[in-house]
Formats: structure tokens, sequence, C-alpha cells
């Protein structure tokens, strides 16, 4: 009798473990079928949806360049695409990531500044470059004003900078003075940013005793913020939020693939962030507010472009 039951015993507990390891197998079944859907959620949007090729970039070069880690330029452009209405990029920003050194650096360059928009020969405001040819000039503009060499570009409408906050749950940023823009009050020092808060913080200008200057150092800080919280977004609850918004409203020249090795090899590069915002002189001409940049300044932006991370 002992020994029948013992070996009932025995049988039961075998039973469990099976079910055991049954219930753990399809835990992870499903887990890895979620995650593949994701996968492929993202893939296909950021290959269908967001990508756009520009011709004026070599993306043969920047492949090589990224599989030996070499510090990449970006060109963030901000555009304020109204309906029928193609749209400036009132935000130029050229961000450089140097991974060996864990630093990124992101330039801005003011949209009034004075420049031969190429492909075009007329010489006018910078932010003019995207409204006569797209991404595709902006990119060129800016490679030939400051004789750099960019590798990717990511253009994102201004009119869903709101959704973009929102969909990494907000961000947060570091106010250097309380001002009040539409209606919301903005206080000094550090502060938590949603959707609809960040676009006003970006659009402030008149009452900004730096003008474009301060508007150009909040865009970086939100621009920075939605980097940092994108780095540590919970990919599995957020990502189908996350890739609905950028599909809606940003575009790129990098494929998923070139997404993937940047993650693997850059993100290190957010860890210490340095700014800086080229500066001239203003004039006015047909009757348009300008910025001519001297070539001291010019020389001073290429320099700190192509020789980030050398030093």
């Amino acid at each position: 009798m002992e020994r029948r039951e013992l070996k009932r015993k025995k049988r039961r507990k075998r039973r469990r473990w099976k079910v055991l390891l049954f219930v753990v197998a399809l835990i992870f079944l499903i887990g890895g079928v979620y995650l593949y859907t994701i996968y492929n959620e993202v893939r296909t949007t950021v290959n269908q949806d967001l990508h756009e090729d520009v011709t004026s970039i070599d993306t043969k070069q920047t492949k090589e360049k990224v599989d030996n880690k070499e510090p990449l330029n970006i060109l963030l452009l901000g555009v304020d695409e109204r309906e029928n209405d193609v749209g400036r990029s009132d935000t130029m920003i050229v961000m450089t990531l140097d991974p060996n050194n864990d630093q990124m650096q992101m330039v801005s360059i003011p949209r009034d500044t004075y420049a031969e928009i190429a492909g075009d020969g007329r010489k006018t405001r910078i932010n003019h470059a995207y409204a006569y040819g797209g991404s595709d000039m902006a990119v060129n503009t800016v490679e030939n004003f400051l004789d750099i060499e960019l590798d990717y570009y990511i253009r994102v409408n201004m009119e869903g900078l709101s959704q973009v906050v929102d969909a990494v749950n907000g961000i947060t940023v570091n106010n250097d003075r309380a001002f009040t823009s539409g209606n919301f009050n903005f206080k000094e020092g550090e502060i938590n940013l949603d959707g609809r808060e960040a676009l006003a913080f970006v659009r402030m200008r008149k009452n900004d005793p730096n003008g474009d200057l301060g508007r150009n150092e909040r865009q970086r800080q939100v621009i920075q913020g939605i980097i940092d919280k994108g780095a540590r977004l919970d990919a599995v609850n957020k990502v189908g939020d996350v890739m609905d918004v950028l599909g809606d409203n940003v575009s790129t020249n990098m494929q998923f693939a070139d997404m993937r090795r940047l993650v693997t090899n850059y993100s290190s590069a957010r860890k210490n962030s340095t700014t800086y915002q080229m500066e001239g002189e203003n004039f006015r001409a047909n009757g348009m507010y300008l910025i001519d940049m001297p070539e001291e300044e010019i020389q001073k932006t290429h320099n700190m472009i192509v020789n980030f991370g050398s030093e």
C-alpha cells in the first residue's frame, strides 16, 4: 500500500511539473509572439511611414561610419506645416554624436540666417530652403553653408510635437526664466511638460529678451528631453502609441536597420551634451529681418562639428 501511495504521489508531482513547464513555455511563446509583433510594427512604421531618402546624403558612407563607430552628424528640422502650406524649417539643429567619448553636441542655426539656397541660387533666409525644395534642399543648403557632411536628417512637424511629448509620457526641462505663453505659466527651474505645454514652451519668442536665441535654446531642451525620455521608455507598453505619432509627424532617411545600429553603437553619446547657438549681425533687406553670419563664425562652427570627438 505504501508503495502504491508513493507511486501515485510521484506521478502527481510529475504532472504538476509538466503543467508548470507547459505554462512557462506558453508564457515565453506568447511573449515571443508579442515581442515579434512589436518588432514588425516598428520596422514597418520606420521603413514605410517614416523613411524618405535624400540624394544629398551618401548612405553607403554613413553606414561605414556607423560600423566603425565614427562621429555622426544629424540635421534636425523642426517644420511648422500648416494646412495648404508646405511650411518652413523654423528649427535647424546639427546634432553630432560621438560614441567613443560618450558625448553629444547640438548646434543651432538661426532660421533667419542669410545664406545661399543650394540648387536654387537665391540668397535669403536659410529656412526657406525647405519651402523651396523640401528636406533634400534643406540638407544640401546646410552642408554647403557650414562645409560639412550630414549623415542623417530627421524632420519633425512642430504641429505634432505635442503628440510626440505625450507619447513618451511627458518630459522634464530646466527653464532659465519664468514666463507666460498661451494659457500656461512656466516657472523658473526644473519643470515637467506635457504635450500642449511643450508646444507653448518652444513657441514663445516675442516676450523673450533673447528672441530667437532664447527660443532655439528651449527647442534644444525639448529635443534633449524627448531623447532622454525615449531612451528610458517602457517600449513594450508604449511602442504602439509612439509609432503612431512618429508615423504621422516624422520623416527621416534612416531605415529600421540604421536605427538599430544607432541604438547599439551610439546610445551612450547622450550622457554628456553641449549646445551652441550661432550668432551674427542683424539687418533688413527687401522687408525681411535677416542675420548676417561672419565668416569667422561660420568657420568656428565648421571646426566645432568636424573636430568633435577628435580632440
